[in-house]
Parts: structure tokens; C-alpha cells; sequence
């Protein structure tokens, strides 16, 4: 399956999810519902996943913990926020560096239209 097949599933779920519950829920129950409707989908999700960061020899073996990564090639960072700041999209960039992966997509359920909630970033795709 493709990052961008995987893309279409992952906003398509997102979609569901928002019509169904809307915004103002937090954060942790919308990665919950996004991994149950993905993995009912099909789809291998892992979440809260540890990845390690390395500086100079030294390997921090939590650096962060992504959200979401689901069949081990789309990262999905979940938020429930008032806006989306600056500081977000750039934040996915480097956890998709640091992961491998080509592509994420930050998703902010806390909008009136999902549409509006959602960002696509890419790492080298």
C-alpha cells in the first residue's frame, strides 16, 4: 500500500470520526477512536510509538513518542487545539526524519470542518 493510499484512509477515518464526535473531545480519545477505525480497516497502526533520537554517540531511546504510525510509513500527529501553530507542521517534519518516513499528516479535530484540520507534510516523497 502507498503513503498516499494510506493518506486516503487515514483522512477518510478522520472524516468519520469528526462527523460522528465533532471537536472539543481530547486529544487521547480521538487517537484511540483513529486507532480502533484504522485498524477495523485493515490497516497495521501502532501508536504511542517510542522512536529513539541519536546525538554524537549518545542514544536517547524515547526522543519522542509518535501518535500514530500506521503500516510503518504514514506518521499521524493528533491534535485538539484551538489552532494549529506554527511550531506543529515543523515538529512532524522532524519525526518524519527521524523515523524514515515520507509522509505525515497532522490532524487537528478541534476545527467546525475536518477539511480545515488537516495537513499534509512530506520527507522527500
Amino acid at each position: 500500500m502507498t503513503e498516499n493510499a494510506i493518506a486516503t484512509a487515514v483522512v477518510d477515518a478522520a472524516f468519520q470520526i469528526h462527523t460522528k464526535l465533532g471537536p472539543g473531545l481530547l486529544e487521547s480519545v480521538y487517537q484511540a477512536v483513529m486507532v480502533h477505525e484504522l485498524t477495523r480497516r485493515g490497516l497495521s497502526v501502532a501508536h504511542e510509538v517510542p522512536v529513539p533520537v541519536i546525538w554524537e554517540g549518545l542514544r536517547l531511546e524515547v526522543g519522542f513518542r509518535a501518535d500514530i504510525i500506521v503500516e510503518g510509513r504514514v506518521v499521524i500527529e493528533l491534535k485538539s487545539v484551538e489552532a494549529v501553530a506554527p511550531v506543529h507542521p515543523k515538529q512532524l517534519r522532524t519525526y518524519l526524519r527521524l523515523t524514515g518516513c515520507k509522509l505525515g499528516l497532522l490532524v487537528n479535530f478541534n476545527v467546525n470542518l475536518i477539511e480545515d484540520g488537516i495537513t499534509r507534510v512530506v520527507n522527500g516523497l
